[in-house]
């Protein structure tokens, strides 16, 4: 076997540069501070366009790792580059590793949908988020979800492209993943009316127009261009939602069982800290920073550090994987001209 590589962050980036690292011969070794693999894909219930079950990605992946160094619950205390240009992790575990080339796929953290008070989450009995709601696909109890909703409501961009929240980014999959959950929602219970409250629909993957379609015309879901101005709680304890209906310029109000906030995906603040000690550019939305954003995106501005997933940026579950497949293949050439 040749040299450790060290991998920060055990989602499906990490586990796909793993297996692809062990394959050209490398001991790959997995850090995730968590207590299980598969990062936020291993709490989704279906992934779009194809609804292909999320599970299937993650198991299929940790059947790869069987021989691969996992360490859970395990964060890096200390990280420093030693005068021979490698670099020297010491880990919560006690556990000190030398290495030539590291691999960040620490992914990112969802909006806290609570800092939107006019949406009233943690606060109004049924208004819960979109993580919320895959759980509760997945087996998960809770409360807040009526046993026979007559009325659903999908609030799309809460956390992204609104610079009150810090964050003008698109988090690129919330519109395709509120129809997804519109879909699932419809499929339970028929007879209920789903509205999607949307700014712009930003629907730019393959199949992902026809999934839209397929949820307006076969589904009768009601998508309304508009962003959604008010939240209340009515005494009977519906919610209602007050919003304007740009494309037909009139306001609406609608009385509502169930309220999903489609929680965009932000940086994960935990990387700042540690990308300043070791020099590593940090992009103005707070994500790290590429090489550039064509050509070398899963290299960083200091040599042996690699990126893949998003610590860089909002991906998407297919580009994450391509890019850490990527990853891998640029870690194993710069061994290999080392």
């Amino acid at each position: 076997m040749k040299e450790n590589i060290v991998i920060i962050g055990g989602g499906i980036a990490g586990m796909t540069a793993a297996k692809q690292l062990k394959a050209l011969g490398y001991t790959p070794i997995i850090i995730e501070q968590k207590d299980h693999l598969g990062g936020h894909v291993a709490q989704w219930y279906k992934l779009f366009p194809d609804m292909s079950p999320a599970a299937d990605v993650v198991n299929n992946l940790k059947k790869e790792l069987k021989d691969v160094n996992v360490f859970l619950d395990t964060k890096v205390l200390d990280w420093k580059k030693t005068l021979s240009g490698e670099y020297e992790l010491t880990l919560s575990n006690g556990v000190n590793i030398r290495t030539k080339a590291v691999l960040v796929a620490s992914g990112f953290r969802l909006f806290a949908a609570e800092k939107k008070e006019e949406y009233g989450y943690g606060v109004y009995d049924h208004v819960i988020t979109n993580a919320d709601l895959e759980q509760w696909f997945g087996g998960k109890k809770d409360n807040r979800i009526p046993q026979n909703p007559k009325v659903i409501g999908f609030v799309h961009c809460v956390g992204s492209r609104d610079l009150k929240a810090g964050n003008s980014q698109c988090s690129k999959v919330c519109c395709t993943t509120a129809i997804k959950q519109a879909i699932e929602m419809k499929e339970r219970f028929p007879q209920a009316e789903i509205y999607c409250f949307y700014m712009d629909l930003r629907l730019f993957g393959k199949k992902y127009e026809d999934f839209y379609i397929n949820a307006q015309q076969n589904y009768g879901v009601h998508f309304v261009r508009g962003r959604v101005s008010e939240v209340g709680e009515n005494i009977d304890g519906r919610v209602q939602v007050k919003a304007e209906d740009t494309l037909m310029g009139k306001p609406i109000k609608v009385q509502l069982d169930l309220l999903v906030l489609m929680s965009g995906m932000v940086c994960n603040v935990e990387n700042q800290d540690w990308a300043r000690t070791l020099h590593l550019d940090i992009d103005n939305d707070g994500f790290l920073k590429s090489a550039d954003n064509v050509a070398h995106i899963v290299e960083s501005n200091q040599k042996g550090i690699f990126y893949a997933g998003a610590c860089t940026g909002t991906k998407t579950v297919p580009e994450t994987l391509a890019e850490a497949n990527a990853a891998a293949l640029e870690i194993h050439n710069y061994l290999s001209n080392d």
